[in-house]
């Protein structure tokens, strides 16, 4: 019987989607930007794959909405540890260390938590400061998700969680949210922690070198007329940005058309409102991990990318380094309809065909 610790951090991912780039210190203006909870179905992913396994399986979980609940809502009949806060309202990190802390003394096979960058860290120290090795993976939630504690989507996380045999270690890593938001990247590494061997986890997050002005000019070259540009982050699409003179944001997503830049850092509902009858999405898969979508820029979302066709870019080095591209929109039918062979640009008339798995 693997006995599995389940704790979900509510909260994780909501400033995504309206273009906070992290919900760290900003859950309420999320909140009246629109944004919803969208941890606790992911959650809910994970442990209804597990619960699809022949994996005869014990769930541990956080009380309420930090993990009960979603595993109520599957199937199982969970035993439940204290946290502070009791699991509702307003939950904090304290709650999530807690909830580790009493994992371990419940004897788990694996911590399975859903949220971003900053739930790791605070899953991945809290087993440090007790030397405990307990192996930890990740249901992908939060906007970050740069550390290779995480799986590449909800499903893979409960389908590793109930059937994996070996262990190895990983980073963890974060950024600051705040120098995120003014378009700056610096990861920290803040642990390491044992985690399932796996094809189905992410790599740590590397950023690419090299020149991209090639691909900027191509790409420029090709730009039509009554076309609606949706331009992502990340420094190979920023290269087409300065091309096309937009003051863009480095980190966030823009939208152009006609010479004319219809939104600026903008969330979901900014994208929507400025698509037009033609729209072409612009993207550069992470470096180290390939994501092309859910990682960082989930206002480009399925409702978005339903409207659109979808150009990817990305030098040679990046693409020699990551080998297949993946997405993780939250919609498993739009996964399934992205996958197969791409072509991505990588120079100013060179395409390689690239497959999204």
């Amino acid at each position: 019987m693997r006995r599995i610790g389940v704790v979900v951090n509510p909260i994780a991912g909501m400033g995504g989607r309206v273009g906070l780039k992290g919900t760290d210190g900003k859950v309420e203006q999320a909140r009246a930007r629109g944004a919803t909870p969208r941890a606790p179905d992911r959650a809910r992913d994970a442990l209804q794959a597990i619960s699809e396994t022949d994996t005869p399986v014990e769930i541990v979980a956080a009380p309420a909405q930090m993990g009960e609940d979603a595993a109520r809502d599957t199937g199982f009949n969970p035993d439940t540890v204290d946290v502070p806060s009791g699991g509702t309202g307003t939950t904090s990190a304290a709650d999530t260390r807690a909830a580790v802390r009493a994992f371990v003394e419940c004897d788990v096979d694996i911590v399975l938590f859903t949220g971003g960058d900053g739930t790791a860290v605070d899953v991945a120290e809290t087993l440090s400061e007790l030397d405990d090795d307990t192996p930890i993976l990740g249901v992908p939630a939060g906007v970050k998700v740069y550390s290779a504690v995480f799986a590449v989507s909800p499903r893979a996380a409960g389908v590793v969680a109930a059937t994996f045999e070996q262990t190895t270690r990983a980073e963890v890593n974060d950024i600051d949210e705040d120098d995120y938001r003014e378009g700056e990247v610096r990861t920290e590494l803040r642990a390491i922690a044992t985690v399932p061997v796996a094809e189905q986890r992410q790599s740590s997050k590397q950023l690419a070198s090299g020149s991209v002005g090639g691909i900027a000019d191509g790409f420029v070259d090709e730009i039509e007329r009554g076309v609606t540009y949706v331009l992502g982050p990340g420094s190979t699409v920023g290269e087409i940005k300065s091309e096309l003179d937009i003051d863009g944001t480095p980190l966030g997503v823009d939208v152009w058309r006609d010479g004319e830049l219809l939104a600026h850092d903008a969330a979901e509902s900014d994208i929507l409102d400025a698509l037009g009858d033609e729209n072409v999405i612009v993207v550069s898969p992470i470096g180290g991990q390939g994501f092309v979508f859910g990682r960082g820029n989930q206002q480009i979302s399925p409702a978005v990318i339903e409207q659109s066709s979808v150009e990817i870019v990305a030098s040679r080095r990046k693409l020699d380094d990551i080998g297949v591209l993946m997405a993780d929109t939250g919609d498993e039918e739009l996964d399934e309809q992205l996958r197969g062979w791409h072509q991505v640009r990588v120079g100013r008339f060179e395409r390689r065909l690239v497959e999204l798995v």
